[in-house]
C-alpha cells in the first residue's frame, strides 16, 4: 500500500509519516515546507525505500496531477493546512486558500486518479481528511463533542477547517469518491512548532523568558498525544468505514494554565534553576473569539476500530520536556525559524 500524505513535514503530518513507514507502507511525502514544516522531522524515514518526497503546494492543479500520475498511490491522507487560530486572526486569505481551496483542488486530482484505478484497487482506495474539533464551536463546563456535533467554527481557521470538512462529504456523496473524516483534539509532542502553548512554554521557559497565557488561562482542552494519534489515523485508513467521521481525543482535559505549570514544573525538576520557571508566566489579553472549552468523546472509534488512547497527558508531557532537552539543536534551529515567523500582533 502506497500512501500520498500532504502537509508530511509537519508536527502530525511527519508523525504519520514515520509511524506508516515504521509499519512498512508506502509514503509519498506532499509538502509546501512553509515555516512550520520541517524535513529534520522525518530524518529517521528520510533513506527509506518506502519514503519519497514531492515538494509542492496542494493548490497547483498540474503538480497534484503530476504527482498522482507519478506515484500512483493507493489512498490519501490530507493533512496539509494553515493551522495556527492566531495567524488566522492576523491573515486569515492564506488559510481560506490553502485550506479550502487547496483540499477542492486535491479533491479534484484524488478523483481523476480514483476514476482511472483498475477494480479492485478503486473499491480499496480511501481519501482521508484529517480536521479539528475546532469546527465545533466552544462548549460550556459540561458536554463533549461527537460525530454529530453541528458545526458552529468561531475563528477563520476554524471556519476554513469546516469548510473543507463539508467539501469532503460533498465529494463523497456527489461522485462517490471514498472518504473518511477525522476530527481531533489538540495535539501535542515531540517536533511541534513553538508557536503553539506547549513547545512555546518550553522554548521560553528554557531561555528565561515570559511565557504568555491569554485571559486567565481558564480555557480547557482535551490533549491527545502525537503518536497516539498518528496510530489512530492509520487505523482509520485502514479499517475506517467509508463516508464516516470518527472523533479522536486523548481523554486528557486541562485548563491551559495548568499544563503551563505543569511543563515549567518538569523543567524544574529536571534542569533546575535558581527559582521556579512559574514566575515567567504573563497573562496577555486574550484573543478574539477564543473557545472556552473542548472536550472529545471518542467511543465511536473505540467500539469500531478499538483505537483508544494510550498515554496520559502526565506521561506525555514528560515524554515531551524530556525530548525538547535531548534535541536541542532541532530547537533551536526551530527558535530561529520561529523569530523569522513571529507574528505581527492581532490587527483587528
Amino acid at each position: 500500500m502506497r500512501i500520498l500524505v500532504t502537509g508530511g513535514a509537519g508536527f502530525v503530518g511527519s508523525a504519520v509519516v514515520r509511524r506508516a513507514v515504521a509499519e512498512g507502507l508506502g509514503v509519498v511525502n506532499v509538502d509546501k515546507l512553509t515555516y512550520a514544516a520541517n524535513l529534520d522531522n522525518l530524518a529517521l524515514v528520510a533513506d527509506s525505500a518506502l519514503y519519497a518526497f514531492e515538494r509542492a503546494d496542494i493548490c497547483d492543479a498540474a503538480a497534484m496531477a503530476r504527482i498522482f500520475a507519478a506515484h500512483d498511490c493507493d489512498a490519501v491522507m490530507h493533512l496539509a493546512a494553515e493551522s495556527h487560530v492566531d495567524r488566522s486572526i492576523d491573515a486569515p486569505g492564506s488559510f481560506i486558500q490553502t485550506n479550502i481551496v487547496g483540499t477542492y483542488t486535491l479533491l479534484e486530482a484524488a478523483r481523476a486518479h480514483w476514476r482511472g484505478l483498475p477494480e479492485p484497487r478503486k473499491a480499496a482506495f480511501r481519501f482521508h481528511h484529517v480536521s479539528t474539533d475546532e469546527v465545533f464551536g466552544a462548549l460550556g463546563p459540561e458536554g463533549m463533542f461527537d460525530e454529530n456535533t453541528p458545526y458552529v467554527p468561531n475563528s477563520p481557521y476554524s471556519a476554513s477547517k469546516a469548510a473543507s470538512d463539508h467539501l469532503v462529504r460533498a465529494w463523497g456523496k456527489t461522485y462517490g469518491l471514498p472518504v473518511v473524516v477525522t476530527n481531533c483534539s489538540n495535539n501535542y509532542g515531540p517536533f511541534q512548532f513553538p508557536e503553539k502553548l506547549i513547545p512555546m512554554t518550553i522554548l521560553n521557559a528554557l531561555a528565561g523568558l515570559p511565557i504568555p497565557v491569554y485571559g486567565c488561562g481558564e480555557n480547557v482542552r482535551d490533549w491527545l498525544y502525537v503518536e497516539d494519534h498518528a496510530a489512530a489515523l492509520l487505523r482509520v485508513l485502514t479499517s475506517g468505514r467509508i463516508g464516516q467521521t470518527y472523533t479522536i481525543g486523548g481523554a486528557n482535559e486541562a485548563r491551559n494554565i495548568d499544563i503551563v505549570r505543569r511543563v515549567c514544573a518538569i523543567l524544574d525538576e529536571m534542569r533546575p534553576t535558581d527559582a521556579p520557571r512559574e514566575r515567567l508566566v504573563s497573562f496577555v489579553a486574550d484573543r478574539p473569539g477564543h473557545d472556552f472549552r473542548y472536550a472529545i468523546d471518542a467511543s465511536k472509534i473505540e467500539a469500531d476500530l478499538g483505537w483508544s488512547p494510550s498515554v496520559t497527558l502526565e506521561k506525555g508531557l514528560r515524554r515531551t520536556v524530556e525530548w525538547h532537552l535531548a534535541n536541542e539543536r532541532w530547537l533551536g534551529a526551530t527558535h530561529a525559524r520561529l523569530s523569522a515567523n513571529a507574528r505581527l500582533g492581532i490587527t483587528i
